[in-house]
């Protein structure tokens, strides 16, 4: 009995330090998302986003009220397409989509939606492709590939439910005055990592749903 008590104390202790860990984490990412944000607004926007941004507003696109100024989300959105990571792959996936509806808050979610759908397919390619290369010259894992790669062209939904927090870098909106609709526009980022990690959950649900045993092959066919 004692040995139980020690083992669930020890048990609820490691789950509080994981906790606090996750806290510490988000309060660091909080912090580095502000001093970012303070160093965009110091600075000027490129030449890109400047004219990118009067070709919006001449089509009516504005911002709403407090969010930054459309030459600096624009700006953003171009540097945060050009991030790689080490190994020279983009960091990160982006989407963008649009909605009309009669409320501004229920076209952002509309369209929120829908480029969570943009980045569900892109998963799907991108994952495919690196499945496909990483085992191009290995016979051994080709059927298991096959298989990994089937389960992740059927699982767009799978794929969509297990995409995280997504990164809004663009939101901007223009207003009917004839029908009285809002059309909201959104452009979003997504780690690329997360996006790895959302699609083999993803394949590892698929498979485990059908009984197959492949699953358990994924970190060692792609070494993770």
């Amino acid at each position: 009995m004692k040995k139980i008590v020690l083992l669930l104390i020890t048990a609820m202790a490691l789950a509080g330090a994981n906790v606090m860990a996750d806290s510490t984490d988000a309060a660091k990412e909080r912090q580095e998302i502000k001093k970012q944000t303070k160093k965009e607004l110091s600075e000027k926007a490129s030449k890109e986003a400047r004219n990118a941004a009067k070709q919006f507003k001449k089509e009516g696109w504005m911002v709403t009220p407090g969010a930054l100024p459309m030459e600096k989300q624009l700006d953003k959105s171009y540097l945060m397409q050009y991030e790689y990571d080490d190994d020279g792959y983009p960091k990160y996936i982006m989407a963008e989509a649009k909605s009309v509806a009669s409320a501004y808050d229920a076209g952002k979610s509309q369209a929120l939606e829908l480029a969570k759908q943009g980045l569900a397919t892109q998963i799907q390619t991108e994952m495919t492709s690196l499945i496909e290369s990483t085992v191009a010259n290995d016979q051994t894992s080709g059927e298991v590939a096959a298989s990994v790669v089937k389960s992740i062209q059927a699982s767009k939904n799978l794929i969509q439910q297990n995409i995280g927090r997504v990164i809004p870098v663009v939101e901007c909106y223009r207003e009917d005055s004839k029908t009285k609709k809002t059309e909201v526009l959104v452009r979003v980022a997504y780690s690329m990592e997360m996006a790895k990690n959302a699609a083999m959950k993803a394949a590892r649900q698929d498979l485990e749903s059908q009984g197959d045993s492949l699953h358990s092959q994924l970190d060692n066919l792609l070494g993770w």
